[in-house]
């Protein structure tokens, strides 16, 4: 009896078909278009015109995302897991901790991780489990990055890992009513500013207390 379910499980299995190369193409560039145009005009953009740029029609764009908040789910879940892999690749291609942190701060202002906060309101489930699990190994990575930096002697020691999150969320979030398509020189700019500053050792004391993960899980 066990051969006969297993075998007809098997057989729906071989029976499901597996989305062709060019379905997840097509699903990818609505991602890629999506983030692009959430950057640039707000989680509110006209979802014909993420199609448009996505040179995909309108009835690919619904057969992939039902609706906004599935497309933002979606693209929330690719910038967060695209950043984790930068973290991961700075501590494989920098052997001096505070260059591997300083690598991944500014690979992931190129993510545009901080234009996801626009959309983290309203109807959006921010507590689904995929994200969460993304969010986690996020914050392990960053973590990480942060331990390895002050162990070594490279980290102030009076930050934490929610001081660098915090930090790289507001200044590489699109400043409202900005049209400047130049913004990211000066995104980096202002990012290796706040770097030079955690740099050990310390220039400053520093009012009030370090962000911990703890405190951002709670809103503070």
């Amino acid at each position: 009896m066990e051969s006969v379910v297993e075998t007809a499980s098997c057989a729906a299995q071989r029976r499901t078909p597996r989305p062709r190369a060019d379905a997840l193409r097509n699903r990818e560039r609505i991602v890629a278009a999506a983030r692009e145009m959430f950057v640039e005009f707000g989680p509110d953009v006209p979802l014909d015109e993420v199609a448009r740029r996505a040179a995909v029609g309108n009835a690919t764009l619904y057969r992939n995302f039902p609706d906004r908040a599935a497309l933002i789910h979606e693209v929330v879940l690719a910038v967060t897991s695209r950043t984790t892999d930068r973290a991961q690749e700075a501590v494989a291609a920098e052997s001096d901790p505070f260059a591997a942190l300083s690598r991944f701060v500014h690979a992931a202002a190129d993510e545009r991780i901080g234009a996801l906060c626009p959309m983290l309101s309203g109807g959006f489930d921010s507590d689904h489990p995929e994200l969460l699990t993304e969010r986690r190994r996020l914050e392990e990575a960053v973590e990480g990055l942060v331990e390895r930096a002050m162990s070594a002697g490279r980290l102030r020691t009076d930050i934490a890992v929610g001081d660098v999150l915090v930090a790289l969320s507001q200044l590489t979030r699109p400043l409202p009513g900005i049209a400047c398509l130049d913004i990211d020189r000066f995104t980096h700019r202002h990012l290796q500013l706040f770097l030079d500053g955690l740099e050990a050792p310390a220039r400053s004391e520093l009012p009030g207390t370090a962000a911990t993960l703890e405190d951002l899980r709670s809103g503070c």
